[in-house]
């Protein structure tokens, strides 16, 4: 029943070593958004197309790496990175997220304009983190299920644990302070056919062959869709972008049986399994998370009592 999946040459076992905590809590926000693939997929998208908007992050992901070759592959990977920060055991999260900032060090140019950027730039490391956020929390509200703002809240604090490690100096506690970190950068943005080329992908169905074409479309509308109007606007996404209300139910309805499907061999289910919770931990009621979790607790002060005695 277990899984294992490799990882910059690492193999990441999230079912192992029983017992080791994650970067984050099992009861936080982010355990239970990054469960859902349509959530991760459709805030994926939106955050890459912020990032694109800045000339220095286009530049340093297309000029970088194997992005215009393997753009898929690419963001799969880039995804497996962010599901280790969240249900990793805590050592092999910290590896990964090491090695990943290694490989940034090596990352440095100029933008076609020749304006120097390196990928180590706190103000860009700060950007990418943002826009990861706010894109999966924002598609899980929009698509999966309704948030409240004191969920959102609570999301973007306890990122913070996971951002820290990749550097970040400057983390939004809220949506607001998100959109107060774009008001900043917004002067810099600027549309670029990287962007068309990159929709044109996702659209493609390339990602997913035997998903239907249309669910590919209303996944590009739906990422579209989270941008602030003015960043669409400057992006040039026009009304071929527009979230239609059949993109709407499918992308929904999509969520929603994702939300319930449960796969024991996924990263969430393993990771549940190595902190001694049920493998389907994270699709029971909330109530019921909460009684699980506060029996582990109980459970773990007993075993650190008898250690000390």
């Amino acid at each position: 029943m277990e899984a294992m999946t490799s990882y910059l040459g690492w193999t990441i076992d999230f079912a192992h070593p029983h017992g080791e905590p994650a970067l984050l809590h099992p009861g936080s926000v982010a355990w239970r958004i990054f469960k859902n693939p349509v959530a991760m997929a459709i805030g994926g998208v939106a955050a890459v197309l912020l990032e694109f908007a800045d000339p220095r992050i286009r530049s340093g992901v297309w000029d970088h790496s194997i992005y215009k070759v393997d753009p898929i592959g690419r963001s799969m990977r880039t995804g497996m990175a962010a599901m280790i920060g969240v249900y990793g055991p805590r050592s092999a999260a910290r590896r990964v997220i090491s090695g990943i900032t290694n490989m940034h060090a090596r990352v440095a140019g100029e933008t076609p304009s020749g304006e120097a950027y390196r990928a180590l730039d706190p103000e860009l490391l700060d950007w990418v983190s943002a826009t990861a956020g706010y894109g999966f929390v924002t598609a899980y509200d929009r698509f999966i299920k309704p948030l409240s703002e004191d969920d959102k809240a609570r999301y973007f604090r306890e990122g913070a644990t996971v951002a820290r490690l990749y550097g970040v100096k400057t983390h939004p506690a809220s949506t607001t302070d998100f959109m107060a970190m774009l008001r900043q950068l917004e002067p810099r943005f600027e549309p670029h056919p990287i962007v068309s080329e990159f929709l044109a992908i996702i659209q493609s169905g390339k990602a997913a062959p035997g998903t239907p074409k249309f669910l590919h479309r209303a996944l590009a509308r739906g990422a579209v869709s989270l941008l602030p109007v003015s960043v669409r606007q400057t992006l040039k996404l026009g009304e071929a972008f527009d979230l239609k209300t059949r993109d709407r139910l499918a992308l929904s309805l999509a969520g929603l049986i994702a939300e319930r499907r449960i796969d024991p061999k996924s990263p969430p289910c393993q990771a549940s399994r190595r902190l001694g919770l049920p493998h389907d931990f994270l699709y029971r009621p909330q109530a019921e998370q909460a009684r699980l979790l506060a029996r582990l607790q109980l459970a773990d002060d007993e075993i650190r009592r008898d250690a000390a005695e």
